[in-house]
């Protein structure tokens, strides 16, 4: 039942963002550390490689965090910094620096087995020699149901809005969809691998939409 459930919400996810001319075959990996400081207080830190057919290396990302997890309630308020260089093909293109504001939810629900969370994430971004502010919104939706002992099957989703018109930032609404589909599994009591298939869909207004074909490998440590 929660199998046939994640399909279909997988399907529904995935459907209307196939079958598009311009794509990519990419592969990222990416390594986090989630650090427990006492008191309610976290810190995080997540570094992620992008490479693909088209650009070869093109991004280093790495994601400094501290939150603050509400007493007694599933809710952790975050904020942090985004160092991101940008690369085509290994060499040098771009610096982009962002502010991050985000609201995480560990428990939204559950559907039988499934276990829902999410998070909302504000972003300020900011590139050099261009003196304007891209504001960016980025809700994120995970579901997860046991499917063998401790390994998860996960489906998530998570839309770009961004905000205002800046040069880097060049519409508004909804730009760029993420659809992930794949397992988590515990390799220790504090390591955790998760991998599978992403689908990056980003909407070209007057223009053929574009499709990034993700393998998607990370380890997680919560400590």
């Amino acid at each position: 039942m929660a199998t046939r459930l994640i399909a279909s919400i997988c399907a529904a996810l995935l459907l209307p963002q196939i079958a598009h001319a311009a794509t990519d075959t990419q592969a990222w990996q990416t390594l986090g550390v989630n650090l427990a400081l006492g008191d309610g207080w976290r810190a995080s830190n997540e570094l992620v490689v992008r490479t693909g057919d088209a650009r070869g290396l093109y991004e280093v990302e790495e994601n400094a965090m501290i939150g603050y997890r509400l007493p007694h309630r599933a809710v952790t308020l975050w904020l942090g910094y985004t160092h991101d260089p940008q690369y085509l093909h290994g060499h040098y293109a771009v610096m982009e620096n962002r502010f991050r504001q985000q609201v995480s939810f560990d428990n939204l629900g559950k559907v039988g087995p499934i276990q829902i969370s999410g998070r909302l994430r504000l972003e300020e971004r900011w590139r050099p020699g261009i003196s304007a502010t891209g504001w960016r919104l980025r809700p994120f939706i995970r579901f997860a149901s046991p499917i063998c002992g401790h390994t998860l099957l996960v489906v998530s989703n998570e839309s770009f809005v961004p905000l205002n018109h800046v040069p880097f930032q060049a519409i508004t609404g909804l730009d760029r969809m993420r659809t992930f589909v794949g397992l988590a599994t515990p390799l220790t009591r504090q390591f955790t691998l998760e991998a599978g298939y992403l689908n990056q869909h980003a909407f070209t207004r007057n223009g053929p939409d574009n499709d990034d074909h993700v393998l998607s490998l990370g380890i997680n440590a919560t400590l």
